[in-house]
């Protein structure tokens, strides 16, 4: 196996039959290098909207493809993109930088060919606000409902899904529930025990909130500070702008129990009970976990289809970073792999 960039060391005790590469500057788009799709024109799509239903709780649900749906057609692979802890979907994977380029991941997905879902979970953006905290587990009921919806809409059975940060541990648990509606996982910013995190030690701090209250403050400050906690010159200052106007008509608080989960409950996520194949993504400089944590985890995968990459000058969002076109190339390839063949027929 070739693997690129300086951490060749790292690479080389993962053992025999897995699969792991950090994707260099030199490799792909230079690090804090101005975005190549800067200036150029966003791609456009068919998009529509939806409501699933979790008894009282009406789940809000996005969808873009290349073109609308037609009766008879061969149904695209669905992609689902599961948000984080602090923003909801919409925002996170449709995001409309101006003169920056195209951040939406949706947009470049259903470009690639995929039909592209998002949902915003209880107690975010558009869905039903509640009293609960919007925990994994409730996120696992969530996804259930916003699954059924998609397999009426769509015809498949089986999904890809993409999450990032708390969004992967949703991810992951809903593959232990629902495996047979797993097809192919990319987690990203994921943590699996926490051990030597610097992010959630610090969160740590706020623990007794997090326990005695189902909702947080969110402000503007906040939603920038995602960009710079890590790593400054990561991310465009624009983006953090464009994500706050976005996401701060939904309200200056959100649910708890993702920080809950992640500062008290980790693990929430078995590996040994996750069958699907697993791309895992960190950016370089992310926080919320550290590269032996994620080692640990990416060992215990039944799956020996498999991928652990490390993205070069990136930080904790890799959906909206500046070198965020090593994340588009690295799960596309993956979402694309072929199928695993045994054995030969004649």
């Amino acid at each position: 196996m070739q693997t690129i960039g300086s951490r060749r060391s790292f690479i080389r005790h993962l053992g025999a039959g897995s699969l792991a590469a950090s994707v260099a500057p030199a490799a792909l788009a230079p690090a804090f290098a101005q975005s190549a799709t800067a200036g150029k024109q966003p791609r456009s799509a068919w998009s529509a909207e939806y409501w699933a239903q979790k008894g009282d709780v009406k789940l809000y649900m996005f969808r873009k493809r290349k073109s609308a749906p037609k009766a008879g057609e061969r149904p695209l692979p669905v992609l689902f993109l599961v948000h984080g802890s602090s923003i909801s979907g919409r925002p996170t994977f449709d995001l409309t930088v101006p003169g920056k380029g195209e951040y939406s991941l949706m947009n470049v997905f259903a470009d690639y060919g995929f039909d592209v879902w998002t949902m915003d979970f209880e107690g975010y953006g558009r869905s039903t606000r509640t009293e609960r905290n919007s925990d994994i587990a409730e996120g696992v009921k969530d996804l259930k409902a916003a699954t059924d919806l998609v397999m009426k809409e769509t015809g498949q059975r089986r999904f890809h899904f993409f999450g990032e940060s708390s969004g992967g541990l949703r991810v992951g648990a809903f593959a232990m529930a629902y495996p047979d509606r797993a097809d192919r996982l990319v987690l990203a910013a994921f943590t699996y025990t926490g051990e030597g995190s610097p992010t959630l030690a610090d969160r740590a701090k706020q623990l007794e909130f997090y326990k005695t209250h189902n909702r947080r403050p969110r402000d503007r400050d906040m939603i920038r500070s995602i960009f710079t906690r890590d790593k400054a010159g990561t991310s465009d200052t624009a983006v953090g702008e464009a994500l706050a106007d976005a996401e701060l008509p939904f309200g200056d608080s959100v649910p708890t129990g993702t920080y809950l989960d992640m500062t008290a409950n980790l693990p929430v996520v078995d590996p040994l009970k996750v069958h699907a194949p697993v791309l895992l993504v960190r950016g370089e400089y992310d926080g919320i976990a550290t590269e032996d944590d994620l080692v640990s985890f990416f060992r215990k995968l039944p799956n020996r289809d498999r991928q652990l990459i490390v993205l070069a000058g990136m930080a904790h969002s890799v959906v909206l970073g500046i070198n965020r076109e090593q994340l588009w190339h690295v799960m596309r390839s993956f979402l694309s792999m072929p199928q695993r063949h045994d054995s030969l027929t004649s």
